[in-house]
């Protein structure tokens, strides 16, 4: 037996991409589409989305609850490591220095500069809750309230 490993992976972007676009999140595909959404005023949360199984378990599921809270970024976008690799690289030229370039990943922005990042080993491990609450611990610090 055979099998494709691209409609394989196809099969699972597909899913994870749709997963995120479903809870509001814009897809970020180019290099062009990271510095139009990142020229934008106000906070833009950035998850940096992959394949691997705590991106599916926990930060996914994390990033789509988390955004239900008081206070929440302008802006939620997402970049696929791995696979839209000139975003992704695009995307960490603008987190700094000391941005671990992980995956998955979140990064807080406030216009168009990086105040809060929540790295893969505060991901992988880690139950969603514990993930939603920092993400909303970062969100009252940096974000106003709806």
């Amino acid at each position: 037996m055979s099998m494709d490993f691209n409609f394989y992976m196809d099969d699972i972007t597909s899913q994870a991409r749709g997963e995120m676009e479903a809870g509001g999140y814009e897809q970020l595909k180019t290099a062009e589409d990271v510095e139009n959404a990142f020229k934008r005023e106000g906070t833009t949360l950035v998850m940096v989305n992959s394949v691997c199984g705590c991106a599916g378990g926990i930060a996914r599921p994390a990033a789509l609850h988390a955004i239900h809270f008081d206070k929440r970024p302008d802006h939620l976008v997402t970049v696929f490591a791995g696979q839209d690799k000139e975003a992704t690289a695009q995307a960490r030229m603008h987190f700094g220095d000391y941005h671990l370039p992980s995956s998955p990943s979140f990064v807080l922005m406030k216009n168009g500069e990086m105040v809060a990042e929540v790295g893969r080993h505060e991901i992988e491990g880690h139950d969603p809750m514990s993930v939603v609450t920092n993400l909303q611990d970062q969100f009252d610090q940096h974000c106003e309230e709806l």
